[in-house]
């Protein structure tokens, strides 16, 4: 008798059983999620179901997620280079727009090197266990993304954590990690995705250059936002050249998809040797990698500036007409401005509230934040109008009265 023949109801029951009464938990938590369904092209304004609806939701801070000149290289990519990339890259699978797309990053990052991977996942869950593992020290920033703690896990290396953006912290378990044998790793971001807000990179860079530690930076949100062309926090700061692995995504700013790090030509080198979720997968498809390395020629030239100035003009806009009840008022660091209301349920109501005049802003809650920190997480585009930020301020100043009243 086959595996699938006959299969055993009692199994598939109590599997099911089980996911039922977890799922039960989440929702008597307010944590359960469930995606609802797009079906428009990203922008300020998406369709969802037959409601049309401004988006505040998206991580598109240029707006190049609808570019035409992004969609007609993906087009062209396939014309020449078809659908897939057919295999990993270190079989058949590297082909011409890979390598394009890779001089572009180095060239936009200034460093000698890049390695582009499917997602910004699979490059922190490739790279860090490919630098540090049993023996070696990973120092983690308290809100780094959960791609980078997994990454950190799966390591092997001891893991130490300092409190968000605690420079002096971070110098303890720095003075800590030198007296133990092995390589030491400071892994952090420049701009944090829930709290919107920037890290000390000037303090984080000298704390490691005075012990000898690796720092590995994660770009996400800074990449096209921030420094000359859209290069990130980094080189706007000025502290570029003293990183050693910058890591990235394409999905934001860029408007695009897929992952990269960047570095020397050796740490490349190495990962193209070791890191596994680069060596076992096959290659980015042919038109994400065109669409990626139009994106930053966008960005690298005087459309990205003029996008980051109308970006930044609503970032300005926005931060000083926000107030009301939140407990933490936006910085307006970034393009991300959370307004943290507390309880998981306060939350997804203010969200289902905004929903109903018309606006999306998603609840983020635990444990993509933590307890007792849920927020709404606004973030801003180059491409909205000012009439569409007056009328989110507008729904924002009415749901927090009908709150109160």
């Amino acid at each position: 008798m086959g595996v699938t023949d006959n299969p055993t109801p009692q199994g598939r029951s109590g599997l099911a059983s089980h996911c039922a009464a977890t799922l039960d938990a989440l929702r008597a938590q307010s944590l359960l999620r469930q995606m609802r369904e797009v079906d428009s092209a990203q922008g300020t304004e998406i369709l969802v179901g037959d409601r049309r609806l401004l988006n505040f939701s998206s991580n598109d801070y240029l707006g190049l997620a609808g570019h035409p000149a992004i969609a007609d290289a993906a087009r062209d990519a396939i014309a020449r280079f078809g659908s897939g990339s057919g295999a990993s890259r270190l079989v058949c699978g590297n082909i011409a727009p890979h390598v394009a797309l890779e001089d572009a990053i180095a060239r936009l990052k200034g460093t000698a090197a890049a390695l582009a991977f499917s997602s910004g996942y699979a490059a922190a869950l490739g790279t860090i266990p490919a630098l540090v593992g049993r023996g070696d020290t990973i120092i983690l920033d308290k809100l780094c993304h959960a791609c980078l703690v997994d990454a950190a896990r799966l390591s092997g290396a001891q893991i130490r954590v300092f409190r968000h953006n605690d420079v002096g912290q971070l110098e303890d378990h720095l003075r800590w990690a030198t007296a133990r044998r092995g390589n030491t790793l400071v892994v952090v971001e420049s701009v944090y995705s829930m709290d919107g807000d920037l890290a000390p990179l000037r303090g984080i860079v000298d704390a490691k250059d005075r012990h000898g530690a690796w720092l590995m930076v994660d770009e996400a949100h800074a990449t096209g936002v921030f420094g000359p062309g859209g290069a990130g926090l980094a080189r706007e700061l000025g502290v570029a050249d003293r990183i050693d692995i910058q890591m990235a995504t394409l999905s934001k700013a860029l408007g695009t998809s897929g992952g990269f790090i960047a570095g020397s030509r050796e740490l490349i080198d190495l990962l193209i040797n070791r890191a596994r979720s680069f060596i076992f997968s096959t290659g980015p498809s042919p038109a994400a990698v065109a669409a990626a390395r139009a994106a930053i020629d966008i960005s690298a030239g005087a459309e990205g500036d003029a996008l980051r100035t109308a970006l930044w003009a609503n970032v300005n806009d926005l931060a000083a007409q926000l107030d009301g009840p939140w407990h933490e008022p936006p910085k307006g660091e970034s393009p991300i401005l959370p307004l943290i209301v507390g309880s998981e349920d306060r939350a997804l109501a203010l969200a289902d509230a905004l929903r109903g005049r018309g606006i999306w802003v998603p609840a983020i809650r635990y444990p993509t934040v933590a307890r007792g920190k849920a927020r709404l997480r606004i973030s801003l585009s180059a491409a909205h109008t000012p009439e569409q930020i007056t009328r989110l301020v507008d729904a924002l100043r009415a749901t927090a009265r009908h709150e109160t009243s």
